[in-house]
């Protein structure tokens, strides 16, 4: 257990458990969608999350080509593998396992992400995360993050948390500071026995998705399926999940915008009128 005083906090419980969708996107990339699907359209402030895992390149080498995005973040963070990023603002880097790219897309961005690599296991995640209408519109950004010992938080017993966004309650950051929407983004692994307990706002929605093992969650110990995505119920201020064997999952949390949200295609803004100006803007070369 993760040794910080927690007695006085109510932990949070399961609400729902979700299968996702198995479909494919960008060139034939098999995947499976979380959020974004019609059983979970959205979990405010996060638009969509596709899980992508294959060891059979023609799963994945299609790659995800040139396409266009305006008025959201996108955040690529793999497990295994290489990805090489390229966008319209002349931006190109690379980020292979434990690494993480968080794109604005904010007023317009067109960009590829292709795999680095022509076999081989291929493993990781992309979450949309919505941005506030006050910046929709904003310069579009490109940062990227290798793996960074600095944002891993170790425990003696060998579990470790990677923390991408946010900070454990032992103090662990990520090393992205300042981001649109306040977000909780972190990679747990736990050995049998371990329990790690985080502290998360009454206000922000959170879900676990589940990688591997088999664990428990909160009292009531409602176990969580491996490769099923668990949404949290938001009375209290904490989430306490126990390992029953060695597990990993992703524990994501963030502040709901509670704005209008309108969709076309790789557009996300507030209104329709908005989505068809971006069409226009795109299709005139303003992005």
């Amino acid at each position: 257990m993760n040794a910080k005083t927690h007695i006085a906090s109510k932990n949070r419980q399961l609400k729902i458990t979700i299968a996702g969708q198995a479909t494919s996107d960008g060139d034939g990339v098999k995947l499976t969608r979380m959020i974004g699907t019609r059983e979970l359209d959205m979990l405010d402030p996060f638009l969509m999350l596709d899980v992508f895992e294959s060891d059979q390149a023609l799963d994945y080498i299609g790659g995800f080509p040139s396409h266009p995005h305006r008025g959201f973040e996108s955040v690529t963070y793999l497990l295994e593998g290489r990805m090489r990023h390229k966008d319209s603002a002349g931006n190109e880097g690379i980020i292979q396992s434990g690494g993480m790219q968080w794109i604005t897309a904010g007023s317009g961005i067109i960009h590829s992400e292709m795999p680095e690599q022509e076999n081989g296991m291929l493993a990781g995640f992309q979450l949309w995360v919505n941005l506030p209408r006050s910046h929709k519109m904003t310069t579009p950004k490109y940062l990227e993050f290798p793996a960074n010992p600095d944002t891993v938080e170790q425990w003696e017993s060998g579990s470790q948390i990677r923390v991408i966004a946010g900070r454990t309650d032992l103090g662990t950051e990520a090393a992205i500071k300042d981001t649109h929407v306040d977000l909780t983004y972190m990679d747990v692994q736990l050995q049998a026995g371990d329990e790690f307990i985080q502290q998360l706002p009454k206000t922000h929605h959170a879900f676990i998705y589940m990688i591997e093992g088999d664990v428990t969650l909160g009292e009531r110990n409602s176990a969580i399926e491996a490769r099923s995505l668990a949404i949290l119920s938001q009375e209290g201020e904490q989430v306490s999940i126990t390992a029953k064997q060695n597990s990993r999952f992703l524990l994501v949390a963030g502040q709901p915008l509670n704005e209008p949200v309108a969709r076309g295609g790789p557009f996300v803004m507030n209104t329709k009128d908005e989505i068809t100006q971006a069409f226009a803007d795109y299709q005139s070369n303003r992005f």
